[in-house]
């Protein structure tokens, strides 16, 4: 196993969905990917199972805005210009509820170091009324804003011991655009579906809305750079967590 996290080249034709090709090689190795997809809708497997789905699908796709499904789990989250996807995936041992929080809080902190370097406060939080609202999103204060969401999966890995698994964590990055017109789209599909459930726009923010005016126009390929440095430094989770401690007698 490496020291530090091995960045892969996501797969265009992969569009939203492309770190799950990390399931594969972080069997052998931890490994990350930065990513972005073209315009669209990405939703857990739950929302395919809503009566009407395909149909939905298939009338937003004709709009030119598809809608995917993910392995992980999490709500309807919009991709496109100006959203940037950070995946990182390794093996661990054990439960993956063991595992779970642990590498939320890797991730999250990840990214808000990062974030650090440009002036940006962070912390991780659930949002209320964010879209795909979690208690690992990334948000930041006054007023509190989600600004990164996140979700996960597990996996199996054939030929290993049962307790060997792959688990990939994910966050989408807001970096620019209108939180407005991303909630809406969300909305959209909501309401498409025939849900009550709706999102506020007032609950997101895009992160070059908090830099000086002067500042934006190179903020993403600068944001890129950095979080590419910071996994090259990084080190992975444990593999293993240290034995709790029986109860006393």
């Amino acid at each position: 196993m490496t020291d530090t996290y091995r960045l892969l080249d996501a797969d265009p034709a992969a569009g939203p969905l492309a770190d799950e090709v990390l399931l594969a090689p972080a069997a052998r190795e931890p490994v990350a990917c930065l990513w972005t997809a073209a315009p669209g809708l990405v939703v857990p497997r739950t929302y395919a199972a809503r009566p009407g789905f395909a149909a939905v699908q298939a009338d937003f796709a004709a709009r030119g805005c598809p809608v995917h499904v993910r392995q992980s789990g999490g709500g309807v989250v919009p991709q496109g210009p100006g959203i940037l996807n950070l995946s990182l995936a390794q093996v661990f041992a054990g439960r993956p509820l063991d595992h779970s929080e642990a590498f939320y809080r890797h991730l999250c902190a990840l990214i808000g170091d990062t974030l650090a370097a440009f002036g940006i406060e962070t912390r991780a939080q659930a949002v209320e009324g964010s879209f795909c609202d979690g208690r690992y999103n990334l948000a930041v204060p006054s007023p509190t804003r989600k600004i990164a969401g996140t979700a996960q999966v597990w996996r199996r890995i054939p030929g290993h011991a049962p307790d060997r698994h792959v688990g990939l964590v994910h966050a989408l990055i807001l970096v620019q655009g209108d939180p407005a017109e991303l909630t809406a789209r969300a909305n959209a599909l909501e309401a498409a579906l025939g849900s009550a459930r709706r999102y506020d726009a007032d609950r997101t923010e895009t992160l070059d809305r908090l830099l000086p005016p002067a500042e934006r126009p190179d903020f993403p390929a600068a944001l890129k750079a950095r979080l590419q440095e910071t996994l090259r430094t990084r080190l992975p989770l444990p593999a293993t967590t240290p034995a709790r401690p029986r109860p006393e007698p």
